[in-house]
């Protein structure tokens, strides 16, 4: 583990990229409750209804563990006030996850009426019910020339690099990649750079707010064993 924290994991894991990717698929399909009908009966601000309801669709929800898959909540906004309407706003049986989400200007005199409810979905449907993104990169052992050793260690203190005789290595496993600076540094000096697989991969667990990083992790594991255990069924 490298870092772990409500809205995100950074962890080194040894398996193949092919059960990562599935793995990282499974976000995707965790359901998730999002505002998904918005029915306006006034909007004085700038915008269009049709791009007001995308911004407000898109607003992460609280998570609650009593909702079901057939759950569904009701809220309002009702606003007057000169200046910025924010998630705050939002009035009914749920919470957003970050209340300044800014989502139109009104000027005086101007008014934003509306009501709407929620449903649960995935983001195989829409964007708007994924809990948050997994991604994941190769750890690789970085060896260049050891003249470059006091320009790497410059800029990344941090970095643990070894000598070899008349090359340095440094090992890629911390969550800001340093290969791209690495392999920049020899291009521009015509040097060779070669960078040789540790069999481990780093992934990146980022979370919306609805849940925390490592349940989105975890959840992404049952899916994918249900689905698993579904193909096992539909082969036997």
């Amino acid at each position: 583990m490298i870092k772990n924290t409500p809205e995100k994991q950074v962890f080194k894991l040894k398996t193949n990229e092919t059960l990562a990717n599935a793995i990282r698929r499974g976000a995707g399909l965790i359901p998730v409750m999002a505002i998904d009908e918005v029915d306006i009966s006034r909007n004085d601000s700038a915008l269009y209804d049709e791009t007001l309801a995308h911004r407000i669709g898109l607003i992460p929800i609280k998570f609650e563990k009593g909702w079901k898959e057939d759950t569904v909540l009701k809220f309002k906004i009702d606003s007057k006030k000169d200046g910025y309407v924010y998630s705050e706003e939002i009035k009914g049986e749920f919470e957003p996850v970050y209340g300044k989400i800014p989502l139109t200007l009104l000027n005086a005199n101007q008014e934003l009426k509306l009501k709407g409810r929620t449903r649960m979905g995935t983001g195989r449907e829409h964007a708007k019910f994924t809990p948050g993104i997994i991604f994941f990169r190769d750890i690789v052992e970085i060896n260049m020339d050891k003249e470059f050793e006091k320009e790497i260690s410059r800029v990344f203190p941090e970095e643990e690099i070894k000598t070899k005789g008349s090359k340095i290595s440094i090992v890629d496993d911390k969550e800001k990649t340093i290969l791209d600076f690495c392999e920049g540094l020899a291009q521009k000096n015509r040097k060779k750079i070669t960078l040789e697989e540790t069999g481990n991969l780093l992934f990146v667990v980022e979370s919306f707010g609805q849940m925390k990083a490592e349940d989105i992790f975890k959840k992404s594991i049952e899916i994918l064993k249900k689905d698993l255990k579904e193909i096992s069924k539909a082969v036997k």
